[in-house]
């Protein structure tokens, strides 16, 4: 399952009554940690986690420490750190070799669940909201916090900030909505590109006018799929909300009504499947020139990652759209393994 947080509110919302809830979130790293500061995670009474904020070795202390919560129905902070050797890390087996801090918070009624309903229909409703949390043992007090909707495409997803009011910490992060693809073109070879979007917790609507595309049964990660190629924003609300277009339908005309289309939406990234040559036909079509496009394309479309296989290609086209709109550079962190690869390459030579 996505560890977006607003699909974890969608795990979470119906059943919010059913069990005993706690949020867990982290509050502060230091050193080396598998997630930072802002990530979240739902736990359950049952024995459920949704979420995750370490590689697995935490979760199941972070359960049993939880039980704690919904017996005084008060915040509870703990603390891994491995970098001390009498830490309970140790004994779990924390590898990081760093710190993580983590705010537990019960889901009651009585705390209005943490105002996450109110958060979970905002990020529903591509709405970026401030969620702030007071950072105490006490009864928890979080609230929500309005964004200026004009810098709303600027906000940094998770980024926090730590203030004091009357000597008590707060932590405010800012959350936005997951990342909004459409897909046009709805062949086999799109269904490993919306099955990798989808496991990135992604919001997907997919689009093909073919009767013979796009069927459920082959793209169960998509929220939408459109059967009719629409032709301008007011046929097509969602087009306002998507943050990045990928134009696969091997097909020229489509293409061309789908790069069209684009032009009007909300997206900062569009990727155009196949060679230049056949970008330029496209264009023709569209009667558009490179000049007059009002949206940054990326054709050909994808990262140089090798590999032949439609999951190859799919993986390529995808890591390209999160490291353009994560503003990522798409390097290796290790720079040493690639510096060694063009070593060897050379020695070969």
């Amino acid at each position: 399952m996505a560890n977006h947080l607003c699909r974890l509110l969608e795990q979470w919302q119906p059943q919010k009554n059913e069990f005993d809830w706690v949020l867990a979130t982290i509050i502060k790293t230091d050193g080396s940690s598998y997630r930072k500061a802002g990530a979240m995670m739902l736990i359950n009474s049952m024995g459920q986690y949704f979420g995750l904020l370490s590689g697995g070795c935490l979760e199941s202390d972070i359960m049993r420490q939880a039980q704690q919560c919904w017996q005084t129905g008060c915040n509870r902070i703990i603390e891994y750190d491995m970098r001390e050797e009498e830490d309970l890390a140790w004994q779990l087996g924390l590898g990081c070799g760093g710190m993580v801090r983590i705010l537990l918070q019960p889901v009651i009624a009585a705390n209005d669940y943490l105002q996450l309903d109110q958060l979970h229909h905002c990020l529903s409703n591509n709405q970026a909201v401030g969620y702030r949390q007071q950072i105490d043992q006490q009864a928890p007090q979080n609230t929500l916090v309005e964004l200026n909707s004009a810098l709303a495409g600027d906000y940094v997803a998770g980024a926090c900030d730590i203030s004091h009011v009357n000597g008590v910490a707060h932590m405010q992060h800012n959350l936005t909505p997951p990342i909004h693809l459409a897909v046009f073109g709805a062949g086999v070879d799109a269904r490993p590109v919306v099955a990798i979007a989808g496991s990135l917790g992604w919001q997907i609507t997919l689009i093909d006018p073919r009767a013979a595309n796009g069927r459920q049964q082959y793209f169960p990660a998509a929220d939408e799929i459109v059967k009719i190629m629409p032709t301008d924003n007011q046929q097509a609300p969602w087009l306002q909300h998507i943050d990045a277009a990928l134009i696969l339908t091997h097909n020229i005309d489509l293409d061309a009504a789908a790069l069209l289309l684009v032009q009007q939406s909300s997206a900062k990234y569009v990727g155009l499947l196949g060679p230049i040559h056949r970008t330029d036909r496209v264009l023709a079509q569209a009667k558009l020139t490179r000049v007059q496009l009002t949206k940054p394309l990326a054709n050909p479309v994808g990262l140089r990652l090798g590999g032949e296989l439609p999951e190859s290609i799919a993986l390529s086209m995808v890591s390209e759209v999160h490291a353009y709109l994560h503003q990522a550079d798409a390097q290796s962190i290790s720079q040493q393994l690639f510096s060694a690869n063009e070593t060897s390459l050379l020695k070969a030579l």
